[in-house]
């Protein structure tokens, strides 16, 4: 297959070309700045059409992931920045799509698990879940990042293509021992004794395995039946205190500091970023992709947490 990754050069866009690469399949990543990688590269400027048009032109699959990062504070400015990366990209690539004379069969788009409800009482899937943004209570900036998804989505779809199924990828937080991600920020604040709870900690924490985000993305491109939005989470979110506290246990430590609300907003605002990526409950499960009969290799945290641990360290060692 030839397969074509707009945005791909972050971390689940690693994962998937040496996967795709790996298993023999051509891969084309498109970016602002091509890197040295074992896959192509194409340049783009994110907005508008050019020479990375025509590689979407025959190709099998597309994966969009493009999207600046909101692991910053939500200025004017940030926040502009945010959406613009998000809607004209994927904008850019639906018009690329729609004007191919061979367009891809499917088209796999970055969306967000953000897009749900904070809530407590239960958990979000597809067909029953609470899209968010007028939750009583929460902090503004919750409903700009749930704004931020709907626009996100909405621009994917505005787009009539016949002959491209359109997926929407609801993803959670996406754990790989790669530095830089997630988890090697999570693991940071464990290993130098910071990876308490924080806040109350009930908030719920949905999180998938690398390798399990992987093999999800592989298995909608097998199952022509999905389309539409499919979260990507491991099946058993679980509140943040004992998500740490797994984690602390996997790493093999005991100590971690707790963090109160106000301690989290100064570290925020010190570190430039939000709390909502940590204080909002996104307590989201991946029932389409279990109704169709998926199944995952790390649906616990308690083995995943050990095995991405496990993997750290491994690298760390070279």
């Amino acid at each position: 297959m030839k397969i074509v990754i707009p945005g791909g050069s972050g971390q689940v866009g690693t994962l998937l070309a040496r996967s795709f690469h790996a298993g023999g399949h051509e891969v084309v990543e498109v970016g602002r700045a091509p890197r040295q990688v074992p896959w192509r590269t194409v340049a783009w400027d994110a907005h508008n059409q050019g020479a990375w048009s025509r590689e979407i032109d025959g190709a099998d699959v597309v994966v969009g992931l493009a999207g600046r990062s909101v692991d910053c504070r939500y200025t004017t400015a940030n926040r502009q920045l945010i959406l613009d990366s998000r809607v004209l990209s994927t904008r850019a690539i639906g018009t690329a799509i729609a004007a191919a004379k061979h367009p891809p069969k499917v088209w796999l788009q970055a969306s967000t698990a953000t897009i749900y409800a904070h809530r407590y009482d239960a958990a979000n899937d597809e067909g029953t879940g609470r899209i968010g943004g007028d939750e009583p209570g929460v902090p503004e900036t919750w409903n700009f990042s749930i704004g931020v998804a709907k626009a996100w989505e909405a621009a994917a779809q505005a787009v009539p293509l016949p002959r491209t199924r359109l997926v929407l990828l609801r993803s959670a937080m996406t754990m790989s021992a790669d530095r830089g991600g997630i988890f090697d920020v999570l693991l940071r604040l464990v290993r130098f004794g910071l990876g308490g709870t924080p806040g109350d900690g009930r908030q719920y924490v949905s999180w998938l395995h690398g390798e399990d985000f992987v093999r999800a993305v592989q298995w909608l491109l097998e199952h022509e039946e999905l389309a539409g939005p499919v979260n990507l989470a491991a099946p058993e979110p679980l509140p943040f205190a004992e998500f740490l506290r797994l984690l602390r246990q996997a790493w093999g430590t005991r100590l971690g500091l707790p963090a109160m609300c106000w301690m989290l907003e100064v570290g925020a605002f010190v570190m430039r970023t939000e709390t909502e990526l940590v204080l909002k409950s996104r307590r989201v499960v991946p029932q389409r992709l279990l109704d169709s009969g998926f199944s995952f290799h790390f649906p616990q945290w308690e083995g995943a947490a050990k095995d991405l641990c496990r993997a750290w360290r491994a690298a760390a060692k070279g």
